[in-house]
């Protein structure tokens, strides 16, 4: 037996994924074999060799291309943008695991802005029962009363019980014998829902009543109000709180450990250190951008809220 792991990247994410590979491979268990994904459009032979060279007998490295024709129907349209000022189709590709790897009955996704910091497997053995995924609530946003908004009026779902898409124990079995990907296809086709969080949305409205929330180390997140976890099993640099971007985020220690035993670490810490505070500015301003869609897709007849009075959204 293997545990599945996928993650989705685009070309020029690359160096960060190293980074997030590198210490997954360093808490495996040497008695537990894995399979690592990585689903792709672009994904240059040097970048596919920078994180292939971090495989070992028991951690095998992986590449998928997604096929343009799979991905057609999802098109560069403002409510398909990710943090509202840009179209990046690879959010979306894990939405297709169950139906792309028919071998799995369950799998773990997880975004490669991560650091892996206990061993992946753990989640991998979460029980999911008739749950259709596992996750952790969103705790970036919670603070966010813009979102939080959106969330109870827009989405017309429990802040509380909104999940962040960046890590996911998915119920691949499931997904595929309830028709998930034709229902997705079927939403975003027939309402072209606005979203905040396009991939994201779409998951926490069809499997609303079906989700298993998991302790929160298994998706720490960074934010400005609240205290750190003292043993995040995995932490999510969601947002802005990119470390290579700005210093002093939460768990960047993490990352820099992590970092500097990779060959990307001059080349990350430069990154950080010509990054300038226009840019940083620029990046905050980002997230007030995207909370913009609240005030227009609340008056929308087609947002979430009003379609869900009128049919079964939910699996």
């Amino acid at each position: 037996m293997t545990v599945p792991i996928f993650y989705s990247i685009s070309d020029d994410f690359t160096r960060y994924a190293v980074v997030s590979l590198h210490s997954l491979v360093k808490h495996a268990n040497p008695q537990t074999d894995y399979t690592i994904y990585f689903l792709n459009q672009d994904l240059s032979n040097q970048h596919q060799a920078d994180l292939s060279a971090l495989g070992s007998n028991n951690v095998h490295v992986k590449f998928f291309h997604i096929d343009d024709e799979l991905v057609k129907p999802i098109q560069n349209r403002k409510e398909n943008f990710l943090r509202a000022d840009f179209f990046t189709m690879s959010i979306f590709y894990r939405l297709f695991i169950p139906e792309l790897f028919p071998q799995y009955d369950k799998t773990v996704y997880i975004d490669s802005d991560t650091i892996v910091n206990d061993d992946i497997a753990k989640l991998y053995d979460t029980e999911l029962g008739n749950h259709l995924f596992a996750a952790c609530t969103d705790s970036s946003i919670q603070y966010v009363a813009k979102m939080v908004k959106y969330i109870k009026d827009v989405l017309a779902l429990d802040p509380k019980k909104y999940i962040n898409s960046g890590m996911l124990v998915m119920n691949a079995k499931a997904f595929r014998e309830e028709g998930f990907i034709d229902h997705f296809m079927d939403l975003l086709e027939h309402y072209h829902f606005d979203c905040i969080a396009p991939d994201q949305d779409y998951l926490n409205e069809i499997g609303e009543g079906r989700i298993l929330h998991l302790n929160p180390r298994w998706d720490a997140i960074p934010n400005e109000n609240t205290e750190p976890l003292a043993n995040p099993g995995l932490i999510h640099y969601n947002l802005f709180f990119k470390p290579w971007h700005f210093r002093n985020v939460q768990y960047e220690q993490y990352f820099w450990e992590n970092t500097q035993e990779t060959k990307f670490y001059d080349e990350l810490k430069a990154e950080l250190d010509h990054y300038t505070d226009q840019e940083r500015a620029n990046d905050r301003e980002k997230l007030n951008h995207m909370l913009l869609k609240e005030d227009k897709t609340e008056k929308g007849p087609n947002n979430w809220a009003n379609v869900k009075q009128r049919e079964q959204v939910a699996l």
